[in-house]
């Protein structure tokens, strides 16, 4: 075995040392999801919330791994995105960004952290509204989350990414929803948010992706 196929194996969830990174970025970007939740109210201005978001996360790892004698990377990997509405995923604003949240506002949170570059990623819809969601808005959702439990259960080796998709779309026929196109979920490495093994959850004539299997110790 050549020394770069040995530090790629020790870098995959064979090691302890890895998996507890993982762990301890999962644990942390999870809380700082909480407290985001927490902040999402009318009026509140959408940047300030992801500030609040992306200093939770660097305060937290700034905490651990602190007398460790190699130096290790931590904090951000992803900026708290919250996008409202119509607006699928990723909208991080700028610091002049004046945009609030309302009343009724359908929230997609997304934001990752990472210790030594393994990253722990995590999205969460919220409506803000009090009581419970009725209609077409509790219908999306709720097909959404379905279709994450469906893939998440798909997703183990010897399964391929076609698998997952094709799952991923039964799931929305019964809920009469439709997928967002160009929507992919990424394999993840060391410093690698967006890796090669893909998932489309939609295909159609325009995207297509290589086909892949799901193999042991990957993320």
């Amino acid at each position: 075995m050549s020394d770069d196929e040995r530090e790629e194996k020790e870098l995959d969830l064979s090691s302890a040392e890895v998996v507890t990174k993982y762990k301890t970025a999962a644990e942390i970007v999870n809380k700082a999801l909480k407290l985001v939740i927490s902040e999402c109210k009318p009026k509140a201005k959408i940047v300030d919330i992801c500030e609040k978001g992306d200093s939770y996360i660097r305060e937290q790892t700034g905490n651990v791994y602190k007398n460790v004698k190699r130096k290790i990377e931590r904090g951000v990997a992803f900026p708290t995105c919250l996008s409202v509405n119509n607006v699928v995923c990723h909208f991080s604003p700028l610091a002049s960004d004046e945009a609030v949240l309302e009343e009724g506002d359908i929230l997609k949170i997304d934001m990752a952290c990472h210790i030594d570059g393994f990253i722990a990623a995590v999205a969460h819809t919220h409506v803000l509204q009090e009581g419970p969601v009725t209609g077409r808005a509790a219908d999306v959702i709720a097909a959404a989350n379905t279709a994450a439990e469906v893939a998440l259960r798909l997703v183990r080796p010897g399964k391929k990414n076609k698998d997952v998709s094709d799952a991923i779309q039964k799931v929305a026929a019964a809920y009469d929803c439709k997928i967002v196109e160009g929507v992919l979920s990424h394999q993840m490495k060391q410093f690698v948010i967006d890796g090669n093994k893909v998932v489309l959850s939609l295909s159609n004539p325009d995207t297509r992706v290589d086909e892949a299997e799901f193999e042991e110790n990957e993320v």
